[in-house]
């Protein structure tokens, strides 16, 4: 087993989200520290020529594990009681997969990191490995902060089970997107403790409705059931260590190809490229002008070993293409 590692999930439809954000686990972390790419599917030839070409990073190959995962998460959708009641009408939402980063756990490092693929990282996770020396789960993220509408657990329903209270709930939300733990937590046992609850307690509806297909509410509902030790950098004693992440959200300053958050110029440990497409990000590797957010960083790690690749000039679709893009996007509804 290896000490230390980081993980991400990927296909070759974010080809050039992994490529960006191998470069940049190269540039700002280590350029030895080892990488294995969970499959998110099948769709892998570009994925695997470009994992041939760089010696720290593997594929994920433990069938089994994704398939105990893929299983679990299904077992979970089908217990929920807003799942059942809109499965007809939203059907894709239970071919996600997600879920498989949860394989990280059975993987080959003894602790581990997982970035989002659609994410660059922008410093060492020195704290991270220190964190994790007295806690088991580690994040860096403001989902604690939301109401309760829209946080990821029910916590009036929580807290009418006598369970938790608000209080003690709030600081253990999270998301998905990056966290650091450690191997082997979540085994057989703890998972089918997990399932029990789920089928015979009525476990599921703990999860928020409207988050019941997401791998992330799924997360909350298993961190918070297994009740370890969690931090989460945004509720530290040390404001230094409170920034954000969000590209299409929070203001960043760019020092030398790396951000740095707007207040006070703290480092961070990652932009997270929420809310744009892997279609998005493909188009503007062509050279067109996609409106997303801190897009010269992302080029600069995209083509970091290929600047010759790079696009020299950003052009706007034309508008035959814009209006060819509607219909598309509107007989793909219709089809829907």
């Amino acid at each position: 087993m290896t000490s230390f590692g980081i993980y991400t999930l990927a296909n070759d439809a974010v080809f050039d989200q992994l490529v960006a954000l191998l470069n940049s686990i190269k540039a700002n972390v280590d350029p030895d520290i080892p990488v294995c790419v969970i499959p998110f599917d099948d769709r892998l030839d570009r994925v695997k020529a470009e994992i041939q070409a760089r010696p720290n990073v593997t594929l994920f190959q433990n069938q089994s594990s994704i398939d105990r995962w893929e299983n679990f998460a299904r077992e979970f959708v089908k217990a929920h009681p807003e799942a059942q009641r809109t499965q007809q009408a939203h059907p894709r939402w239970y071919k996600g997969k997600l879920h498989r980063k949860f394989a990280a756990f059975d993987g080959q490092f003894e602790q581990f990191v997982f970035f989002d693929g659609d994410s660059l990282a922008m410093k060492p996770l020195t704290q991270i490995w220190e964190r994790l020396k007295l806690y088991d789960f580690v994040f860096d993220d403001w989902e604690h902060a939301k109401s309760s509408q829209n946080a990821a657990l029910n916590i009036p329903l929580i807290e009418a089970t006598g369970a938790f209270t608000e209080s003690e709930i709030r600081p253990k939300l999270h998301c998905s997107s990056f966290f650091g733990s450690k191997r082997g937590i979540f085994d057989d046992q703890e998972l089918a403790i997990l399932q029990k609850q789920i089928a015979m307690q009525a476990g599921a509806a703990w999860v928020n409705n409207q988050g019941w297909w997401d791998d992330a509410f799924l997360f909350n509902y298993m961190t918070l059931r297994c009740d370890r030790p969690l931090f989460n950098f945004t509720l530290s004693p040390n404001g230094q260590e409170r920034t954000g992440n969000c590209a299409n959200r929070d203001p960043f300053v760019l020092i030398d190809h790396v951000l740095y958050n707007e207040q006070g110029l703290k480092p961070i440990h990652r932009i997270h490229y929420m809310g744009y497409s892997s279609t998005d990000f493909a188009r503007l590797c062509h050279g067109e002008d996609v409106e997303i957010r801190y897009k010269e960083v992302f080029l600069h790690y995209r083509f970091l070993d290929r600047p010759e690749q790079k696009p020299s000039v950003l052009k706007p679709p034309s508008v035959l293409t814009k209006t060819g893009r509607l219909f598309q996007r509107a007989a793909q509804k219709l089809l829907r």
